[in-house]
């Protein structure tokens, strides 16, 4: 009979649960345009991401100035409805503002 120490258990456990919680997680960008309009890309910020108007003009900012912004950091498939919804959103209003996601 062997006998097990519990923080060797313990520690067993706790590697084989991080294995399965760490899945890749996406950033979901918007990129600047010369059509969308400031108010627009805030909209959506507030709408699809749930940022508040403040973070919401923050990363219009970002779009604006630097032609890209992180809108947050999610799944794949959370990240991909993120992206659909914007670009669904974005044909309804007429603009052409363009979304995407890459791996962090």
């Amino acid at each position: 009979m062997s006998e097990h120490s519990p923080e060797i258990e313990e520690e067993v456990i706790s590697e084989t649960r991080d294995d399965i919680d760490e899945s890749p997680m996406y950033r979901v960008l918007l990129h600047n345009d010369d059509y969308t309009t400031m108010e627009f890309v805030v909209e959506v910020l507030i709408l699809v991401f749930r940022k508040s108007p403040e973070d919401s003009v923050e990363i219009m900012l970002n779009v604006h100035h630097k032609g890209v912004g992180i809108c947050g950091v999610y799944t794949y498939e959370i990240s991909e409805t993120k992206v659909n919804n914007v670009h669904a959103l974005a044909r309804q209003h007429g603009f052409p503002l363009k979304c995407t996601m890459e791996k962090e």
